[in-house]
């Protein structure tokens, strides 16, 4: 089974990399497409994959197309592609893009519509995806093998992604402007700025392995720690005055709210 990218950004590259660390196929089975001979030729020396800079030659070599570029630059590239793209399985990382969309510029595909985040460049990806008509479960497969490789994957209706893009695509952002707050309050306390960001990092990978390990709600584990009249009750009292919570819940439906923009809806 040969895999070809379209675009060979960082995310593409990500994937790339997840794939051939986990096996999925060869790395010879992988062909990238970009118009940047050197990014182009730092991912072959990368990975060993191959490379070329027509989307049309890296689609006709191989059956399964994946779509890594820009929203502006996805209808060049699918019709530089053309007729190579016939009968395929076409699977679009591309933010925005609705499947009906790719299916207009692509009718003859057979689509899934991926939504990653930046994480997959340390294999921590979580990972939603939905399927248009015509999908087999054999296509499914795929798709799954590709995304697992960098991380943890998730099947949703195609309804729900501009929701996961608000919540996860975009989530890394708000999850590093947390760590960086509670590291500039243990700044603000004294703490040395390598100590408080060390301390906050690994208590935010604490917090967030103890909802996995445990299976219980955010809720539940926030009272735990919580003592009546304690120091985490003095704290979460500033939060809730602030309105952290709805902040995050309306930043989660903002950018939901504007990849339905992108989308033309």
């Amino acid at each position: 089974m040969e895999y070809a990218f379209l675009g060979a950004g960082k995310m593409a590259t990500a994937i790339i990399h997840g794939m051939v660390r986990a096996k999925v196929c060869a790395a010879g089975d992988i062909i990238a497409a970009c118009p940047e001979p050197d990014l182009l030729e730092s991912l072959r020396e990368t990975t060993a994959i191959r490379v070329v800079t027509s989307n049309e030659e890296a689609a006709a070599s191989a059956g399964i197309i994946v779509l890594c570029v820009k929203p502006a630059d996805v209808e060049v590239a699918l019709a530089q592609a053309g007729r190579a793209l016939e009968g395929k399985l076409l699977v679009s990382i591309v933010a925005g893009v609705t499947i009906a969309q790719l299916r207009s510029l692509a009718p003859s595909t057979r689509v899934i519509r991926v939504m990653p985040n930046t994480a997959a460049m340390i294999a921590r990806s979580a990972t939603a995806y939905a399927c248009g008509e015509g999908v087999s479960s054999g296509d499914k497969e795929v798709a799954e093998a590709v995304f697992s490789s960098i991380g943890e994957v998730y099947p949703v209706g195609e309804k729900l992604m501009n929701a996961v893009t608000g919540l996860s695509g975009s989530g890394p952002a708000y999850v590093y402007l947390l760590l960086e707050a509670l590291s500039d309050g243990g700044v603000a306390c004294g703490l040395s700025r390598k100590l408080a960001l060390d301390l906050a990092v690994q208590t935010m990978l604490g917090a967030a392995e103890m909802v996995r390990e445990t299976s219980e709600h955010p809720a539940v584990l926030r009272e735990m720690v919580t003592s009546p009249a304690g120091t985490t009750m003095a704290g979460l009292s500033v939060l809730e005055a602030a309105g952290v919570r709805s902040a995050v819940i309306e930043a989660v439906r903002a950018a939901a709210e504007r990849a339905e923009e992108l989308s033309g809806k």
